[in-house]
């Protein structure tokens, strides 16, 4: 076997009963994912898909990429008249500004904190327009697979809800309750942070990173409402392991906690430890420092969770690299990129926790049948 080639064909997965793969490079002819396991008879508007591929989009604000793309869904296989079918479905997103003259420079050097030298490491090939799969245009699958998986979770437990915001940009942290935190309102203002004041110094920041050719990162919150408990396996697919692999998944991702996270280890068992009591009837926590899940399975309370994202590694200023075949050189980053990922990763957050939600309900159902409350 050549230096640097693996026999092993590239995952592009994700899921067990509930399975999705999706395909398509960033300046190809498209993206876009094939969905299997979803039940029939489920209602399916495309116009509920094209609606969150809209909160994904590249150039809908003056803080994300100029990119202009449409990102108008087709559902080619799977949907009769508005139903599911039961058999694999199919939907593509065409690209339409894709633009790989401007990464011709990128054919022969690595850029920093990119995936260019470990795809060559790997496969000895990869395309280099635009990072190809690397891209965070794959994730337009990820996004329209999520609104299937949602409209299946939501006809067997209707109440469920998924709110994702920006938590964080750089040092500026914002003040959200997770219990009551609404989509209406993370939705009014281009970041996607439903603290006004918070909001406000963000944007301005990240318009000042973009002027200088800079990025910053930050956090996400994300917090699952009206999940019944029992859902997660207890040893290897823990409902908190899954959603954890489902977040790293995700480009530019660099950490995860979900409750009290890493603040627990400042805590003694004492302290941390959520006693239960009974509620109107429901076994209820007093505290939610678990997160909602415990022993990896949910047990009725919201789960709250974090991610982190770095800084966006294309960045308009020279820095130093070296070529493919290991010169230095200086390369400046061309092309169009986000001066920060999180606002656009909203969406694509909250379609991963519907996936794995969706995946674990249908696991539930097929082997000891839909939770019931308690």
């Amino acid at each position: 076997m050549p230096r640097g080639v693996s026999n092993k064909p590239m995952s592009s997965m994700f899921g067990q009963v509930f399975r999705i793969s999706t395909w398509g490079e960033s300046h190809g002819g498209g993206v876009g994912v094939v969905i299997e396991g979803c039940p029939p008879r489920i209602p399916l508007d495309p116009a509920t898909i094209q609606a969150e591929l809209d909160r994904r989009r590249p150039g809908q604000s003056e803080i994300t990429t100029p990119r202009k793309e449409d990102d108008r869904c087709e559902i080619l296989s799977g949907v009769f008249r508005g139903l599911t079918l039961g058999t694999p479905i199919s939907i593509l997103v065409r690209n339409t500004d894709a633009r790989p003259e401007a990464y011709r420079e990128m054919e022969t050097s690595y850029r920093p904190s990119h995936a260019d030298f470990t795809y060559d490491a790997k496969y000895g090939i990869r395309n280099f327009e635009g990072g190809g799969r690397s891209s965070a245009r794959e994730t337009i699958g990820r996004v329209a697979a999520g609104v299937v998986a949602r409209e299946v979770f939501r006809s067997f437990v209707p109440a469920a809800d998924v709110v994702a915001w920006v938590n964080s940009v750089h040092s500026i942290d914002a003040s959200v309750d997770p219990g009551t935190v609404t989509t209406a309102q993370v939705e009014t203002n281009m970041v996607r942070c439903p603290d006004p004041v918070a909001a406000e110094a963000m944007i301005a920041l990240i318009k000042e990173m973009r002027a200088e050719g800079n990025s910053v990162g930050g956090t996400l919150g994300c917090v699952v409402r009206g999940l019944p408990p029992g859902l997660g396996e207890p040893v290897f697919d823990k409902l908190d392991a899954d959603l954890a692999k489902a977040m790293l998944s995700l480009p530019a991702t660099k950490g995860f906690e979900i409750g009290s996270g890493f603040s627990s280890t400042r805590l003694t068992g004492a302290e941390h430890n959520d006693s239960f009591h009974t509620e109107f009837g429901r076994i209820r926590t007093r505290t939610n420092r678990s997160g909602g899940v415990q022993g990896g399975i949910s047990n009725g309370e919201d789960i709250v969770f974090r991610v982190a994202f770095k800084p966006t590694a294309t960045i308009l200023r020279p820095q130093e690299t070296v070529t493919t075949a290991g010169e230095p050189m200086e390369l400046k980053a061309r092309g169009r990129h986000d001066p920060c990922v999180l606002p656009r990763a909203v969406p694509i957050v909250e379609a991963m926790v519907w996936l794995v939600l969706c995946d674990h309900l249908l696991r539930q159902r097929a082997q000891c049948g839909i939770p019931d409350e308690k």
